[in-house]
């Protein structure tokens, strides 16, 4: 079995060192074996692991929600209606945000349309 330290695995799996301690200390990943001399040592899996949250991460899921996508991925009994579900609920919150910031959006430029912008202190983003 062929092993890396942390900066390979970190290069193989797109999650910096530190993210990869972070992880680690949270429980998402397992401890790494160690060194004698106590450097992290990362497996194929591990790497693997690491991918599949910097995965979930750059589509938005929250820390729990990919730790339980991590039990649903290593459990090969479950059921993909489950997967499915924590997906689906995930849109439904991401597409509540889009609308939240959408709002923002048009508040803010009505606002910037109504103020001045010259010397006058009056201004209906500050009101």
């Amino acid at each position: 079995m062929v092993y890396l330290n942390i900066s390979e695995a970190a290069e193989a799996s797109g999650v910096s060192a530190k993210m990869i301690r972070h992880y680690e200390s949270i429980g998402l990943l397992h401890k790494a074996q160690r060194t004698e001399a106590g450097y992290r040592l990362y497996d194929e899996t591990d790497v693997h692991t690491l991918r599949f949250i910097q995965r979930a991460r750059s589509l938005g899921f929250p820390l729990e929600t990919i730790r339980t996508l991590l039990a649903l991925w290593r459990n090969r009994r479950r059921s993909s209606g489950q997967v499915k579900e924590l997906a689906t609920r995930h849109v439904t919150e991401l597409e509540r945000k889009i609308a939240e910031m959408q709002s923002m959006v048009r508040t803010l430029k009505h606002l910037a349309h109504h103020c001045h912008g010259d010397e006058r202190p009056d201004c209906p983003i500050l009101d």
